[in-house]
């Protein structure tokens, strides 16, 4: 489930929770509402842990660019990983 996902359950419980006032007898949309509202913010959460537990690309600079600061990434089991990316820049227009 994503954010969009998790904040549709959210928004969509809160309706239930607060502003249907119906009478179905055996069902209580208030109870309904806040399962929603908790199972959106648990989906949200589970979002944002799994998105900041990602790893990240490392790139390197290319010629000519000013290199700002860069990160020491330590190495993992023994192995280079090496990005090669080609950057074409426009020609002049004709």
């Amino acid at each position: 489930m994503g954010i969009g996902g998790s904040i549709f359950l959210i928004a969509l419980g809160a309706i239930f929770a607060f502003a249907v006032e119906a009478d179905l007898g055996w069902l209580d949309l208030a109870v309904v509402g806040w399962v929603l509202m908790l199972a959106g913010v648990a989906g949200l959460l589970a979002t944002l842990y799994f998105w900041n537990s990602r790893r990240r690309t490392v790139t390197r600079p290319a010629p000519g660019d000013r290199v700002v600061s860069e990160r020491v990434v330590p190495a993992q089991e023994d192995r280079v990983v090496q990005e090669h990316r080609e950057v074409r820049r426009p020609g002049p227009v004709v």
